[in-house]
């Protein structure tokens, strides 16, 4: 499961980045428990959410700011943009709908969650 913040200054060039960065990641175990494979190398697919709510600023008083968030307009065309990225690297990619609100569910299996910023 990718949670996908756009921030502001986000491009398409940044996109490709990305979804090379994760497509070549290696973070799945091999047989002595090491990170060794990619979701390339073992065949698995990808589920991207649009999460804007990653650029949330909580520095300051109790409501979180979301001025660093890329404005809706430029997030959806860039969302897109890295879901078909993904696509055309031979990934399997389902994707939720940009903006609307959604019920996830996620097992993660095992204690390794990533913060990854291009």
């Amino acid at each position: 499961m990718i949670f996908l913040g756009v921030g502001r200054g986000d491009t398409a060039e940044k996109c490709q980045e990305m979804a090379q960065k994760i497509c070549h990641l290696r973070i799945f175990e091999n047989e002595e428990g090491k990170f060794h494979y990619s979701v390339m190398d073992v065949g698995g697919e990808v589920l991207v959410v649009s999460q804007f709510t990653l650029y949330a600023d909580c520095s300051r008083g109790r409501r979180p700011s979301f001025t660093q968030a890329a404005m809706a307009e430029t997030a959806t065309v860039l969302y897109g943009k890295f879901i078909n990225e993904l696509r055309n690297m031979g990934l399997r990619v389902e994707s939720g709908i940009f903006g609307k609100h959604m019920e996830v569910s996620l097992v993660n299996d095992g204690p390794v969650t990533i913060f990854l910023e291009c």
